[in-house]
Formats: C-alpha cells, sequence, structure tokens
C-alpha cells in the first residue's frame, strides 16, 4: 500500500523517533509498504516519520547513484533502532533533495564517513562503517528519525530566503507526482 509523505510543516518530522521492538504490529507489512511509498515516490530512501509513524526505522535503495558512484550499486537497506555514533572527516557539500520537501533541492554540509550501528528488518545487528554517497543517504534518513529536516542543516539567511517557498510547500501549493499529507491543508483538500 502506498502511503501519504507528511510535508514540511508536520509535527512528526521534528520529533525524535521512538525505538520499534520485534513485536510491533504490522511491521512486515509496513516496511513492505514503505519500499513501495518511496519507489512510486522515486526516493532513494524513506523514514518512517515521513510516513506520519514516529519509529526509528528507515528504508535505503541507493542504487540510483551507482552510475556515478560504484559503491551504490546493490546498496538496499532497511535500517531499524539505529545509532550513529561516530562522524569523521572534514564536512563536504552535496545538493540533497527530500520527498516531504517536493521541488527543493539544497547543498547541505556532511561528513563523508561515518560509524552506524542498527538492527535489519530479522531484527539481526550490524555495526558498520560507510563512507561518501552512502554515508550520506544514511545521514539524511538517520537525521529523520532524530526529528531534523535537511533545511535545518542550511544557514539561517538562507532559510529565511526559502521562507515563503517552504509555507507554499506546508500549505501544497506544490506541484508533486505523489500521494502527501500537507499539514496546513484543510480536511477535503489533497
Amino acid at each position: 500500500m502506498i502511503l501519504p509523505v507528511v510535508a514540511y510543516g508536520h509535527p512528526v518530522l521534528k520529533k525524535v523517533a521512538d525505538d520499534i521492538a520485534p513485536d510491533h504490529p504490522g511491521l512486515e507489512q509496513f516496511i513492505a509498504d514503505m519500499w513501495e511509498t518511496m519507489y512510486v515516490s522515486d526516493g532513494v530512501g524513506l523514514a518512517a516519520p515521513q510516513v506520519n509513524s514516529s519509529f526509528r526505522l528507515f528504508v535505503i535503495d541507493a542504487s540510483a547513484f551507482a552510475e556515478k558512484y560504484p559503491e551504490a550499486e546493490n546498496f538496499k537497506r532497511t535500517f531499524l533502532n539505529a545509532r550513529i555514533y561516530k562522524e569523521e572527516g572534514d564536512e563536504f557539500s552535496f545538493n540533497e533533495g527530500c520527498l516531504s520537501f517536493p521541488g527543493l533541492r539544497e547543498d547541505i554540509l556532511r561528513k563523508p564517513v561515518i560509524h552506524i550501528r542498527y538492527q535489519d528488518e530479522n531484527f539481526v545487528v550490524h555495526d558498520e562503517r560507510h563512507e561518501g554517497i552512502i554515508a550520506r543517504v544514511i545521514q539524511h534518513e538517520y537525521d529523520h528519525i532524530e526529528g531534523v529536516v535537511f533545511v535545518d542543516r542550511i544557514p539561517s539567511l538562507k532559510k529565511m530566503l526559502l521562507k515563503r517557498r517552504l509555507t507554499d510547500i506546508s500549505k501544497g501549493n506544490v506541484e508533486v507526482a505523489y500521494k502527501m499529507l500537507f499539514p496546513q491543508v484543510k480536511k477535503g483538500r489533497k
């Protein structure tokens, strides 16, 4: 089932997500729905808060970057209860977008290397080091489960300049090709 993606301004995007347990009702179906929603929306990652569920869960398929970044080939993972415990290196800029911000892209600074501990969909624990584009995609989705959105990482002056566009997004005054939930739209309107 395709889930609506919540737009900027929805309170769930600013909340630190809760851990998820193996006995969470409907978890397997929810993960399948997240994958389907991500692919239909042309995303490379999707976090549970983006579909109005405040749990520490995100999915990533970075293969869209494989032509330019070979390490992204076949990088498809489900992350549960993730914790980034170390970031290394000098920050580098990369132009990011987000399904919760349709039509908006900004250059974001992030560290190039991360160390992350998480559980997969079978609750098997993994402790991994990632770098480059993989680290970046993980950091973007990880931010969502920490209550951080990518525009929180841009300078305040730039964010002020984007205020009207951000308001338009939260009101649903944007063109979007996937199902969304806009926080400032009255019920009965898409």
